[in-house]
This record gives C-alpha cells, sequence and structure tokens, in this order.
C-alpha cells in the first residue's frame, strides 16, 4: 500500500468530504475527493483508490435513504450514465482529465450564475427524458473519468426542486448504480492493482464516520438553506475544477 505520510495528510480530508457529501450535507464539495488526493498522487490512482471507498459509502447512504428516492428520475438517469461511462471506457486512451475538469467546471459555473443572478424560468421544471437522458450520460461520463458525476447530476436535478430528502435519496441511488456499473471497466484497464486496493481498505473505516455525519447534518439544515448551499457547493466546485484544469493546459 502507499506509505507517503503526505498522501494521508491529504486523502484523510479528501475521504471524510466525499463522505460527508455523500451523506447530503454540502452536496457538491464531494467532487473535490480526487482533486485532494491528486495532490500527492496522480488523479487516475487517486480515482482508482477513491472507487472501493465510494462503494461502501453507497452502502451506508442506500441504508439511510432506502425509502426516499424519485424512482421516475432514476429510470432516466441510469441507462443514460450507462451509455455516458460506456463512452468513457471507450476512449479512456483518448480523453485528458484536464480537458473533462474544464467543461465539467464551466458547466458547474453557467449554471451556478443562472441561480444566482437570479434568471431561472418561472416555475418548477419537472423530469424530462430528454434533458435527463443527455445530462445523466454526461455525468456517467465524468464520473468514470474523474468521479466528477456531481455537477451534471446537479444541472438537471436541481431546479426541480424537490423536498431535500428525497434529493438526496436520489443522488445516493443514482451514484451507487453509476459506481457499481464503474467497477468492470476499471477492472478491464488494470487500476484494482494490490497497492491501490490495499491503500482503499486502509481508508475504508472513514467512508461510514463521513456519510453517518453527512446524514446527520442533512437533518439540521432547513430545506431553503440546503438548497442554497448546494449551489454555493456548485459554485466552488466550479471554480476549482476551472482552475485546475486551467493551470495544467495552460501554464
Amino acid at each position: 500500500m502507499i506509505e507517503d505520510p503526505w498522501f494521508y495528510i491529504a486523502a484523510v480530508p479528501a475521504v471524510l468530504i466525499v463522505g460527508i457529501s455523500k451523506g447530503g450535507f454540502a452536496a457538491g464539495f464531494g467532487i473535490l475527493g480526487v482533486p485532494l488526493m491528486a495532490l500527492v498522487i496522480s488523479p487516475l490512482q487517486a480515482a482508482a483508490i477513491l472507487l472501493p471507498i465510494l462503494l461502501a459509502m453507497d452502502i451506508v447512504g442506500l441504508w439511510a435513504y432506502r425509502r426516499n428516492f424519485d424512482m421516475p428520475n432514476l429510470r432516466i438517469l441510469i441507462p443514460a450514465a450507462a451509455i455516458g461511462i460506456g463512452i468513457g471506457w471507450t476512449t479512456a486512451s483518448l480523453v485528458q482529465s484536464e480537458h473533462v475538469a474544464l467543461i465539467v467546471g464551466l458547466v458547474a459555473l453557467a449554471f451556478a450564475a443562472d441561480f444566482w443572478t437570479g434568471q431561472r424560468r418561472e416555475g418548477v421544471p419537472g423530469r424530462s427524458v430528454r434533458k435527463g437522458g443527455f445530462w445523466g450520460a454526461i455525468a456517467g461520463f465524468t464520473s468514470f473519468v474523474a468521479h466528477a458525476g456531481g455537477p451534471p447530476f446537479q444541472v438537471y436535478m436541481l431546479p426541480q426542486r424537490l423536498d431535500k430528502t428525497l434529493y438526496v435519496g436520489t443522488s445516493v441511488v443514482f451514484f451507487w448504480a453509476v459506481n457499481l456499473i464503474k467497477v468492470p471497466p476499471y477492472l478491464a484497464l488494470g487500476q484494482f492493482d494490490a497497492t491501490n486496493l490495499l491503500t482503499a481498505l486502509v481508508l475504508m473505516p472513514l467512508a461510514p464516520i463521513g456519510i453517518l455525519a453527512g446524514v446527520k447534518l442533512h437533518h439540521l439544515i432547513p430545506e431553503e438553506p440546503f438548497y442554497k448551499l448546494c449551489y454555493a457547493g456548485v459554485t466552488l466546485v466550479g471554480l476549482k475544477l476551472v482552475y485546475d484544469a486551467s493551470i495544467d493546459l495552460f501554464a
């Protein structure tokens, strides 16, 4: 397993942040997991180490939100995400993670700017096979490449203004399905070697701590501040992704 202490200085808070976000608090911040770990190791290795931990978090999240999810939205999103994951798998040798990060970051910032400037359309958008299929596929692709499926998922789901618990439960079920679908391609690409799996096992006890903390915080926050916090998270994540990608691509 990885023995560098600097890795664990970055990885421990990264795993806790991902868990708290997946537990339903500060949605969007979970996307920071791979970038934080990538301060010490490669983004590809960070993604491989994080995937088993995400699957463990998903089990806790599924139990916590087992009665709260929107099945009609999931029927649209999950098949589309599977297509996006397939595209990510077939283009794995061609696509640079920096380009994906830049695109996801720009989409997240445009989406958040629409909210903060008050330019949203009147009314609450409902489910849409066309929009859900598009954003679900994008979420699957970006999740496969960099565990960065959150912003595309939020672009489709947040404007629906679901009850906050129903929204988080839908997110938990969606990303559980996405993470399961990613396992065979990751295996085929040789990303689950002994070093990565042993390192993931060492970090695994942090998974339930983070996600249960997120569940607790979720139930303490009223709905309106919750949604504002979600959009704030999307904004900060978008800035982080654009900044990192710009440094890598144009420095």
